[in-house]
């Protein structure tokens, strides 16, 4: 095994873990599916539990891709696209740092899969053992391209965000006056 494919292995499985137990908490952690359904409509998504299935099942299911090394393009999309959504409605309005609850942590997940997407999954994978070889430019375009229209997708079909409170109107002092 040469240096790049010790190096995107290494890639695959830490993210690939790291995104199975993402999807494992939203489904089993504290609280549950109902609690993450919660967590998903107080960010404006509608169908909450269908949000919270979706993101186990993609989380998981990207994770045990990136594990396999199989179809990677398309596992690091999904990976892009949940740390988009997650970026965009959860992280983005507390600035950069994570230890404020802010985007630093999304951010590095989402340029690992993309780097690991122009990488390719190396030679310990399905993908190579069946010949797909889908890297460079091109897969590092599959994975940016289809988390950013899933991204898109799923925002334009379920987000519904509150509008801001409009503040109470202030007397207009003319009136006051003649009152």
């Amino acid at each position: 095994m040469n240096e790049t494919d010790a190096v995107a292995l290494l890639l695959r499985l830490v993210l690939g873990v790291v995104m199975i137990a993402h999807g494992l908490n939203h489904w089993r952690g504290g609280g549950r599916i109902a609690g993450t359904a919660r967590w998903f409509t107080g960010l404006g998504l509608t169908h909450g539990t269908l949000q919270a299935w979706l993101s186990v099942l993609t989380e998981v299911g990207a994770g045990a891709l990136l594990l396999a090394g199989l179809f990677t393009p398309l596992a690091c999309a999904a990976v892009v696209s949940v740390m988009l959504v997650a970026g965009l409605l959860a992280h983005r309005p507390n600035g950069f740092f994570v230890f404020k609850e802010g985007y630093e942590y999304v951010l590095t997940l989402a340029v690992v899969a993309l780097a690991l997407a122009v990488l390719g999954p190396g030679g310990a994978s399905l993908d190579e053992a069946a010949g797909i070889d889908v890297t460079g430019w091109a897969g590092g375009g599959i994975a940016l391209g289809v988390g950013v229209v899933a991204t898109a997708g799923l925002l334009a079909t379920f987000w519904r965000p509150k509008p801001a409170p409009r503040p109470a109107p202030t007397p207009n002092p003319v009136e006051q006056e003649a009152g």
